[in-house]
């Protein structure tokens, strides 16, 4: 290949790249935008809305209904990702987390030698069916900053297999509703 065809070549790859960008200039001035004065939109949200909803949501669960999707010997299997940081058995110590035998009844926070999150310790509640399942669905978004670091159990039945098998490990297990 001579010289003259290496021109030639070359010629046609800037007549190309110049074209490309003149005609990306011409447009810009043929349809030329005006940029807005805000860059973005405004969202407004209405804030507590959402945890007022999924509380009132997971208030109006049926637990009787749910509770009949779980049963103790599944609880108890689940129950293993638990026993990592709770101890289940009757005089048991805490671990990571506080001991749960006789959880179900019990007030939330009132394990005298286990030092609670704030949150926990001023909820003011009782562990009832219904504030087991939903703390166990998602601990964090249930009591805000309380420092159980647990992602939560999603499945209807791994939840309540849990809450049966925690009321069973009890010297009093409570009626089922």
């Amino acid at each position: 290949m001579d010289s003259f065809e290496i021109n030639k070549i070359i010629a046609v790859v800037l007549v190309t790249v110049l074209l490309v960008f003149g005609i990306v200039k011409i447009s810009d001035i043929v349809f030329h935008v005006e940029k807005p004065e805000v860059q973005g939109y405004k969202v407004e949200v209405k804030v507590g809305s959402a945890t007022t909803t999924q509380a009132s949501a997971s208030s109006q669960v049926d637990i009787s209904a749910l509770l009949a999707l779980g049963t103790v010997e599944q609880g108890k299997k689940v129950f293993k990702k638990c026993a990592a940081c709770h101890n289940i058995n009757k005089g048991g110590g805490n671990k990571i987390g506080p001991a749960l035998y006789s959880v179900v009844g019990r007030a939330v926070g009132s394990v005298t030698d286990y030092r609670y999150s704030k949150a926990l310790a001023s909820y003011g509640k009782e562990w009832t069916f219904e504030e087991l399942n939903g703390f166990l669905l998602k601990p964090a978004s249930w009591i805000k900053a309380n420092k159980m670091s647990f992602a939560g159990l999603k499945k209807d039945e791994d939840r309540t297999s849990v809450i049966l098998y925690l009321n069973e490990n009890s010297d009093n297990p409570k009626p089922l509703p």
